[in-house]
């Protein structure tokens, strides 16, 4: 049976500034006793590195590399934290697939917020805030390793990036239930975002439309069954919004079908 180590990354962009708790609750209703799995937090060392972003990613990375005997479950504020989820797995050179709503995919240069957020997996492939990357000791992944669902939310700029770029681009989630998956082992990176309002509503940067849960469910449970699954990062709902405990159900709900499909292997 495959063993998961929970990994709570309790920050948004490295601060505690915007961040709402959800890893916390998520880590309270229980979740890491029902995958039976051990939940620890990582701990940056903020005084050592001017860049808390950098600081942040580097604790992470080091808590996956300290556990490289288990499958990590990464429950994170933004998506940012994909970059030490990215450099802790680096020893197995791993593809992506990324579920969200937005491209995150954005550059200084094409960006019309300046929202760091929405930078990290074009920083990933080598577009953009290389800093990061020479921060946490990674190289850029090759684009071709990149799979992108539902992807519905771009700003111009970026969205021409993307589409000009060697990420493949499936325009509908059900569409990894009849792709054929890396042959490596697999990064998922899980916006909860990428859920339809109706199913998760606690989301900073609401995207309209978009898969219902249980169109998303068969994808998660097919990934866990048949890709090697290296590891996985959800992004957490927005716990300072209505509908806060609807969204963490439905977290819930994505979290356990994953770790199932993975333990029945």
């Amino acid at each position: 049976m495959t063993e998961l180590i929970c990994i709570g990354v309790p920050y948004w962009l490295g601060s505690k500034a915007d961040y709402t708790g959800s890893v916390e609750v998520l880590q309270a209703s229980g979740i890491a006793d029902e995958l039976q799995a051990e939940w620890i937090d990582i701990a940056p060392d903020f005084d050592a590195v001017p860049d808390p972003l950098i600081a942040v990613n580097r604790a992470l990375a080091e808590a996956i590399q300290a556990h490289a005997d288990k499958v990590p479950f990464i429950f994170a504020g933004d998506c940012t934290s994909c970059l030490g989820a990215v450099r802790g797995l680096a020893y197995q050179d791993p593809a992506i697939v990324w579920f969200d709503a937005h491209g995150d995919f954005n550059t200084p240069e094409t960006t019309l917020s300046g929202f760091l957020g929405g930078m990290p997996l074009a920083a990933l492939v080598g577009r953009g805030n290389q800093h990061w990357l020479e921060g946490v000791g990674l190289r850029p992944l090759a684009e071709h390793d990149v799979i992108i669902t539902d992807v519905r939310d771009l700003d111009p700029a970026e969205a021409e990036l993307l589409h000009h770029s060697d990420v493949i681009v499936l325009k509908n989630v059900a569409d990894l239930l009849t792709i054929d998956l890396p042959q490596k082992p697999i990064y998922i990176h899980f916006d909860t975002d990428i859920t339809h309002l109706d199913d998760l509503p606690a989301v900073s940067y609401p995207a309209k439309g978009g898969p219902h849960v249980d169109d998303i469910l068969p994808t998660l449970t097919r990934l866990g069954r048949s890709g090697n699954i290296a590891g996985a990062l959800f992004t957490l709902w927005n716990n300072s919004l209505p509908g806060a405990e609807k969204s963490m159900q439905t977290t819930r709900r994505y979290i356990k079908a994953l770790a199932e499909a993975l333990q029945m292997r």
